[in-house]
């Protein structure tokens, strides 16, 4: 859950929350079930925001604080995810590296622990601004067999630069006329 100037929105991958724009989701947190609409999805950066419509008694969001600047080499992360159908698991790593995508731009590398049901984790730096989205673990292509293998400990994240705000709350600004502060 995420504070964007009195919005509580969540911000997850594109291929976890992939319905058509205005479609329903419903959160579950701390025993609670609140709904939440579909109001931005980016196929190609895979992230995704949903405006949650009313707020939860036991969970608060935190403040919406974007990194400026995409993070380096070495330097310390975190995130928070429900893999493998566990409760809330926190892990810790560094980023190894870069890979630049055709199509998507710069994607950071983590050295930390994932696996598959880690997509649409936050990521953090040691300051608490948010890095990215986790959108993925890698997996090595060996060939000549075809096989492929999970790698545990490599994580794909989209940095949170690729994500658009403005563009991501128009659909909820637009579609009721919203004078929230947010919007304008």
């Amino acid at each position: 859950l995420v504070n964007y100037k009195g919005l509580t929105l969540v911000f997850t991958a594109q291929h976890v929350a992939d319905g058509m724009l205005g479609g329903d989701y419903y959160l579950l947190k701390g025993g609670e079930i609140k709904k939440s609409v579909l109001i931005y999805s980016d196929e190609l950066h895979d992230i995704s925001i949903l405006y949650v419509l009313e707020e939860f008694n036991f969970a608060k969001p935190i403040k919406y604080s974007p990194r400026k600047d995409i993070i380096k080499v070495g330097e310390e992360i975190t995130y928070s995810g429900f893999p493998s159908d566990h409760r809330l698991l926190t892990f810790r790593g560094r980023v190894a590296g870069y890979e630049i995508l055709s199509d998507a731009g710069t994607q950071i590398l983590l050295h930390t622990h994932g696996w598959f049901g880690c997509s649409g984790s936050l990521v953090y730096d040691s300051t608490g601004d948010i890095v990215g989205v986790l959108w993925g673990i890698d997996v090595e292509h060996v060939h000549p067999t075809g096989y492929d293998q999970a790698i545990g400990n490599l994580m794909w994240v989209t940095p949170i630069q690729n994500l658009n705000m403005e563009l991501g709350l128009r659909t909820l600004c637009e579609a009721k006329n919203n004078k929230h502060r947010a919007c304008r």
